[in-house]
């Protein structure tokens, strides 16, 4: 009896640490490290990845720009460009005059205008023949929009595409654009008055904010202060011709964009 107790510690010993492997076997999957970090490393992989296509579209700069509309005899017009990098990509009209033969001539000149003003890149674009009056309000609100993307560049400071001169450059004349609004003179058939918008020194934009009207004096008006507004902008002064038929609302336009250019300096 004595004998056999030795015998019996040691095979309980032995199934003892048997039992504590075959523990230690089995658990030791579900804890090992080097499948943990590859469960962990795969996430921040996968979250790595998704974050640099972000940032690089956010760095491209796009954006679209709305000019200011442009009135003119026959309806009013308005330009909106999609800009990348600082240059042009798309420009349409998203205001233009419709009804009777305009529905024509806006269906023949804005996508020429459209596809003219991407290539120059600029508002230096030329008439489209039979749509005198859409092409002009076209090119102001296409300037307008330009002023308005060159303000930004500056505004942001961003030196992508330009040089730093150029970035200061545009900063300095979004700084030096103002609107100015002449004196009003009296016509034998109504007052008339110029609004001007000086950018650097240069008039980009004139418009009549009074002129005559009532009876014959609206077609007149009709006629001439498109004309005129854009002999302004073309002469940069206020020698420009009168209107043929036109000539007391010629003057008198042609007073007060005289007064408004003393004003502003010019």
């Amino acid at each position: 009896m004595r004998k056999s107790h030795p015998i019996r510690r040691v095979v309980l010993a032995t199934a003892a640490t048997v039992s504590g492997v075959v523990l230690l076997l089995s658990l030791k999957p579900s804890t090992d490290p080097a499948s943990a970090s590859a469960a962990g490393a795969a996430p921040q992989q996968t979250a790595a990845g998704q974050e640099s296509p972000q940032g690089g579209a956010q760095a491209a700069g796009t954006g679209t720009v709305t000019g200011d509309a442009a009135q003119t005899q026959y309806g009013v017009v308005q330009v909106r460009l999609t800009v990348a990098n600082g240059r042009i990509t798309k420009a349409e009209a998203v205001q233009a005059p419709k009804g009777g033969t305009s529905d024509q001539k806006t269906a023949l000149s804005v996508p020429k205008l459209n596809q003219e003003a991407v290539a120059a890149q600029n508002a230096n674009i030329d008439s489209v023949s039979g749509a005198t009056y859409t092409s002009t309000g076209y090119k102001k609100s296409l300037q307008s929009a330009l002023d308005k993307m060159k303000a930004a560049a500056g505004s942001s400071g961003s030196s992508g595409t330009a040089g730093s001169g150029s970035s200061a450059g545009s900063g300095g004349a979004a700084q030096a654009t103002k609107t100015v609004t002449g004196q009003v003179a009296q016509t034998q058939y109504g007052p008339v008055q110029v609004r001007i918008t000086v950018a650097n020194g240069r008039i980009t934009k004139a418009e009549a904010v009074q002129a005559p009207k009532g009876g014959t004096s609206d077609q007149k008006t009709a006629l001439s202060v498109p004309k005129l507004n854009q002999e302004a902008v073309a002469a940069q002064n206020a020698n420009i011709d009168s209107v043929s038929g036109a000539t007391y609302t010629s003057t008198g336009y042609k007073q007060s964009l005289q007064s408004a250019l003393d004003q502003a300096g010019g």
